[in-house]
């Protein structure tokens, strides 16, 4: 069986530093498909700015997406690449 997959980049603001410890389980649950990873505080704002490349099936990129987006005080959005 042939597996299409899709690259991605999940862009993630953290504005709950109590939804942190969650946030890094998830993406460690999924290690398997991320390609890297970038994070870059805000300190001025309290927040944190997060952008995930990612290589997987696009239902799993959507899984990902969502569960993260779900976490209280975080909110992101899915960028895909036309190939």
């Amino acid at each position: 069986m042939n597996v299409e997959t899709r690259t991605a980049l999940i862009g993630i603001i953290v504005e709950n530093e109590a939804s942190v410890e969650r946030l890094n389980a998830l993406l460690h649950d999924y290690r398997n498909c991320i390609i890297g990873r970038m994070g870059v505080p805000h300190p001025h704002k309290e927040m944190s700015i997060i952008s995930v490349a990612i290589e997987a099936e696009q239902t799993v990129i959507s899984a990902l997406s969502g569960k993260l987006g779900a976490l209280e005080g975080v909110s992101t959005k899915t960028i895909y690449s036309k190939n």
